[in-house]
Parts: C-alpha cells; structure tokens; sequence
C-alpha cells in the first residue's frame, strides 16, 4: 500500500477519495495564515482583483466588490455564491494579467493579496501602466514538522508549503505531486521527479495520486 503525505490538512470528501483508492495517507498544514487585522481600503470596490480563498476570507466581510478579476476556481466560486459578477477569471495569477492588460486597460484596480504574493501580476500590471492599488491582507507563515517516516509521494499545493516541508526535511525519492506549475518551480528545487495536476485543485492532485498508484 503507498504512503502519501499532504502538506494541507484534507476535508472528509478528499480524504475519502484517497481510502477508495487504498492509499494510505498523513496529513498536516505545512503552512498558516495570519490575517492582518488592521486593514485599510474603501468599503466599495468597482474592480477588484481577488488572487486566493484566503485573500477573499480576509476581505468577504469587510468590502462591497462590483466587478471582481479572480485567480483560481475555487476562489471564483466563492465569490459568485456571494453575488459577485465575475468579469475574469484564470488559474494563474500571469494570465489574469495578461487578460488585463489586453481587454480592461482604461479600469482602475484594487489588488488584493497576500504578504508572499508572486511578481507577474502587479508587475505586468505595471509595465503596462494600469492603474491599480495593492492591499497586502495576510501572511503566509511556515509551519514546521520533521518525518521520520519516508513517502511514496508527498502533496505540494503552494510555494510556501514546499519551502515549509523542505526547510526541516527531505522529499528523497518522494513523488512531488504540485497543485500548478508555480508550486512545482519551487519543488524542483529539491526533486526530478514531480507530477503536475491536470487542473489547480486539491482534487484533481488526488486523482493523479490516484493514477499513479491504482496497480499498487
């Protein structure tokens, strides 16, 4: 039976999805948000640009948003069971740029995110000179714990989460499954030998784990 180990806590549902597959699995938060409590920012926000579930946590209950430009799918559903029109959405924070810049250059933006946010949106953003505010409303925190235990794989859904699990152990001859091609740049730093999921959700991580032990 392989033994995998998640750098993020998972719900019942995903959990569950690895006990189908006769996987067993540990898991652990490699990282933790703080979130700021003093933040300043208009109450109402025509164009706001939305770069994670935990930015939107930090803000949902603080802000009125009109026009919302959202990285990630699950991100995007949260803000539409809260009536929000979504006018972009992308799975990358560089293509949300890119959309921007093309289609909605004369827009003025309020750009929310998180202290260890990436350089390519706000620096597309400003290569091409659109207008925009930047708000910084939490941090991401590493979250360490050492295993004496090797694993057939390992589950890597940030940046963060891989520096976090790296900083304190080795990935030795672990499968590195990443959420996105980001999250795996930064495990390339420590392995080869890395599968990237087919779509940016915890779910679809689980299902290359999946697939690449259903014959075990």
């Amino acid at each position: 039976m392989p033994t995998i180990l998640s750098t993020k806590k998972l719900d019942k549902h995903q959990e569950q999805l690895m006990l189908n597959a006769n996987i067993s699995f540990v898991s652990y938060d490699a990282i933790r948000i703080s979130f700021y409590k003093e933040l300043l920012f208009p109450q109402k926000v025509e164009n706001a640009i939305v770069t994670s579930k935990n930015t939107w946590q930090a803000i949902k209950d603080k802000i009125s948003i009109k026009n919302a430009f959202v990285v990630g799918i699950k991100t995007t559903q949260l803000l539409q069971e809260s009536g929000i029109e979504i006018i972009e959405s992308t799975d990358y924070g560089k293509d949300l740029a890119q959309k921007i810049c093309s289609t909605h250059s004369a827009k003025e933006f309020h750009f929310f995110c998180g202290k260890q946010r990436r350089d390519e949106l706000p620096t597309q953003l400003k290569i091409n000179n659109i207008s925009f505010t930047e708000t910084q409303v939490y941090d991401t925190l590493e979250n360490h714990r050492e295993f004496s235990q090797e694993f057939d794989g390992i589950l890597f859904f940030s940046p963060s989460g891989v520096k976090s699990f790296c900083a304190v152990n080795d990935i030795k001859s672990a499968t590195a499954f990443c959420i996105g091609t980001t999250t795996a740049k930064e495990a390339e730093k420590y392995t080869k030998n890395i599968i990237i999921a087919n779509q940016p959700t915890i779910e679809n991580v689980i299902v290359q784990v999946v697939k690449t032990y259903k014959n075990d």
